[in-house]
């Protein structure tokens, strides 16, 4: 079986989509998955599993909007996919929340003329392979390119994690012996 990494949608966010890490982890291993464990309340889900991303994303969110009534998107990575978008970030900042990486569910491109518009001094935007980085230095709270970020990004859905969260799962991908 190989390793997983689902990312979850909007979960958990604004008092919207409650999923209960407990519930998801629960849901996980009634599906057969094996060391379900979860990262947070932010919908972060490691395990192991035959199959591939796309049917795993599917199954996982079918569900899940069947047992626990939350219907997201759902984004299911290799664990060596995720750990090759963390050693392709741009950015090294000493806070790790100062950057966060947007993983696309497919093929996108940057409105250059928007992010020029709303970009903010320490604000920069990098397109990677299957991923957006962002570094707000600034705070991403005030930023109004992250706030119009849905409308930068151009031609696919994404789901965004801060660079803490990334090292953290690349880190629960290989739990030491």
């Amino acid at each position: 079986m190989d390793r997983w990494v689902a990312l979850l949608r909007g979960v958990n966010v604004g008092g919207g989509n409650k999923v209960p890490m407990a519930e998801l982890r629960d849901l996980a291993a009634g599906m057969g998955w094996a060391q379900p464990q979860t990262y947070i309340a932010s919908g972060n889900l490691l395990f192991r599993a035959a199959g591939d991303a796309p049917g795993l994303a599917l199954a996982l969110r079918g569900a899940m909007a069947q047992r626990l009534g939350v219907d997201v998107p759902v984004l299911v990575l290799p664990g060596d996919r995720l750990r090759v978008l963390l050693a392709a970030c741009p950015f090294d900042p000493p806070d790790g929340r100062q950057v966060h990486g947007f993983v696309l569910w497919q093929a996108a491109r940057i409105d250059t003329a928007l992010y020029q518009a709303l970009r903010a001094p320490g604000e920069d935007l990098v397109m990677g392979d299957g991923v957006v980085w962002l570094q707000a230095t600034g705070g991403f709270g005030r930023s109004k390119l992250v706030e119009k970020l849905h409308k930068v990004i151009i031609g696919s859905d994404m789901t965004g994690r801060n660079l803490n969260t990334f090292r953290a799962l690349a880190a629960l991908l290989d739990p030491p012996e």
